[in-house]
């Protein structure tokens, strides 16, 4: 995992821990094919936002992706991003799966989601930092 980032007008790192979940967390993904294809989807999604793809594990009824984003986009726009764009492309792909009860109305993805930002210094470290900082910031 990289460090700080420099931006035109600040410093920092926008990490995250995604997890969500097919609809009914229906074992999808125990096909190599849908999860292969799954993966290269979003693996493609995130180059084309850049977004750094640190780790991604795609289980067979569910997804974890450690992500870095650009601080710009807000963790909410990140995963319609990432769920709203590999699920119009796996039904765009394997236009079957529409057929099965889970997926009839065109909703691939749970509406559920997990997310947490993720650095390289805990809650501590930044508290102690706070309580014995007598200057301003140092950029």
């Amino acid at each position: 995992m990289k460090g700080l980032n420099n931006f035109n007008h600040g410093v920092g790192q926008n990490a995250y821990h995604f997890v969500w979940k097919p609809k009914y967390a229906w074992p999808i993904f125990q096909y190599a094919s849908i999860k292969q294809d799954c993966e290269a989807i979003l693996h493609d999604i995130a180059k084309r936002w850049n977004f750094e793809v640190y780790e991604l594990q795609v289980q067979p009824d569910h997804v974890h992706l450690f992500v870095e984003v650009p601080p710009t986009i807000c963790v909410s726009k990140a995963l319609q991003i990432l769920k709203g764009g590999s699920a119009f492309r796996l039904f765009r792909k394997y236009p079957m799966l529409r057929r099965y009860k889970n997926f009839r109305k065109g909703h691939f993805w749970s509406p559920g989601k997990f997310f947490r930002s993720v650095g390289n210094v805990t809650a501590e470290t930044i508290q102690h930092y706070i309580s014995q900082s007598q200057g301003g910031w140092n950029f």
